[in-house]
């Protein structure tokens, strides 16, 4: 089967589907699920680290190792991966990427010490590093301006339902078999994803004409986008922003373990809240970016307004080790609900400026510039806390990181617009 050509089951299990939903709605869900089982696979390792340490010796700088080899090849991925897309097209990439990442997630059960577990660990990264520049194509592709932030907040939402279902399931696992079987069951399941997306997505998606009928024939160059000052801008929010966020959520189950004393099962029982939370952040932050966009906001004011809102709330975290553990998990669950807004949004922009052949490049440095963050700040911090700094002094700082990040985009990213294509000149214009 050629990987760029629509096999005929595709239409009649599409046609089907949009018995119930709009068809470009059954293709963002299909995505939302792929982005749920790649946080499930990037939080199998986190979740199951003190099983794991039963058999392999970790001390924090070593996991702090295991995380930056995951986010580097995340990063690298995320740039190239972004642009390959352009090239190969949405459904082929996106297949591509997905049995890759499926196949190194399962290679991790095969692991006898460090260094194995740090190549699975880069494999993995160097996989998902796609899926969000892909999701910004298919969202690019057939949802138009009015609707893209609650696309992408839906898509985005994939991040908590796999982050929510990790503890429980991975714990389930560990309490009934080896931790070897948790990567197994993780990598399966992405494999299933394959078989589905290849059912059902289209060779040459047929989009809207609105959609189709705004991009430009001439493809942009690479070095032209780097330049553009609202896409470096957006690439430092994103790496402030991120910096926090995978400190907070690979560090969270480590964090329950060696400070609050609890066990497997304490962290399956209550660790999927803050999840829970993000879920619900993804889809209410790009709702309420629509809903002022539906009331007559500029799409600038729509935006801007929303990721604001996110950057405020972050602060909360800065509480997490004075208060009780209950209130903790309630104070994470209101950073984790603002950072999922705040992403989602950040990652719409590109869809929302750029035509179609760059928004898989725009999308794939702004991810490259936040995973390039949770690598930095990751292996700060397992320095940090093996030489002596507290949980509690790192909160402090990641408490304002999205508030210099959305600084930067107020001062540097000037007016968020489309793109007309009139010429490449009116992106600069933007910044």
């Amino acid at each position: 089967m050629a990987l760029g050509k629509r096999i005929p089951v595709n239409s009649h299990l599409v046609n089907r589907s949009s018995a119930t939903m709009p068809r470009k709605w059954y293709f963002v869900l299909l995505v939302s699920v792929a982005i749920a089982i790649s946080y499930f696979d990037r939080l199998t390792l986190p979740v199951a680290i003190a099983s794991i340490q039963h058999n392999i010796p970790l001390s924090n700088e070593q996991f702090s190792w295991l995380q930056t080899a995951f986010l580097l090849s995340y990063a690298a991925l995320y740039a190239i991966g972004g642009r390959l897309l352009d090239w190969l097209g949405t459904r082929r990439g996106f297949l591509l990427i997905m049995l890759w990442w499926s196949l190194a997630c399962a290679l991790h059960s095969l692991a006898a010490g460090f260094v194995l577990l740090l190549i699975a660990r880069f494999l993995l990264g160097a996989g998902e590093g796609g899926a969000f520049p892909a999701a910004t194509r298919v969202v690019a592709e057939w949802i138009g301006p009015a609707q893209r932030s609650t696309a992408m907040g839906l898509i985005n939402a994939g991040t908590a339902i796999g982050s929510l279902l990790a503890p429980p399931i991975i714990g389930f696992i560990l309490l009934h078999s080896g931790w070897q079987a948790v990567f197994v069951v993780a990598g399966a399941g992405g494999l299933l994803w394959v078989l589905w997306w290849a059912l059902s997505y289209p060779a040459d998606p047929a989009g809207s004409p609105e959609i189709r009928h705004a991009q430009p024939a001439a493809a942009m160059r690479w070095l032209d986008v780097v330049r553009l000052h609202n896409v470096q801008a957006f690439v430092f929010a994103k790496f402030m922003s991120d910096s926090a966020w995978y400190f907070l959520l690979f560090w969270l189950p480590k964090y329950l373990y060696d400070t609050r004393g609890f066990d497997i099962r304490q962290v399956s029982y209550y660790a999927w809240i803050p999840y829970a939370a993000s879920g619900l952040g993804s889809f209410l932050g790009g709702w309420f970016s629509s809903t002022l966009l539906r009331r007559g906001r500029s799409l600038d004011a729509a935006r801007k307004i929303a990721l604001g809102c996110c950057a405020a709330a972050m602060p909360v975290v800065m509480l997490v080790s004075l208060v009780p553990v209950s209130m903790a998990l309630a104070l994470f669950s209101i950073a984790f609900f603002a950072q999922q807004a705040w992403s989602g949004l950040v990652m719409t922009l590109p869809a929302d400026i750029f035509p179609l052949n760059a928004v898989g490049t725009v999308a794939g440095l702004i991810g490259f510039g936040g995973a390039i963050g949770g690598a930095v700040f990751g292996v700060l911090a397992g320095f940090l806390l093996t030489h002596g700094v507290t949980y509690g002094g790192l909160f402090v700082a990641v408490g304002t990181f999205h508030l210099v990040g959305f600084a930067a985009i107020v001062l540097r990213a000037g007016r968020i617009q489309p793109f007309r294509a009139a010429g490449f000149e009116e992106i600069g214009s933007v910044a």
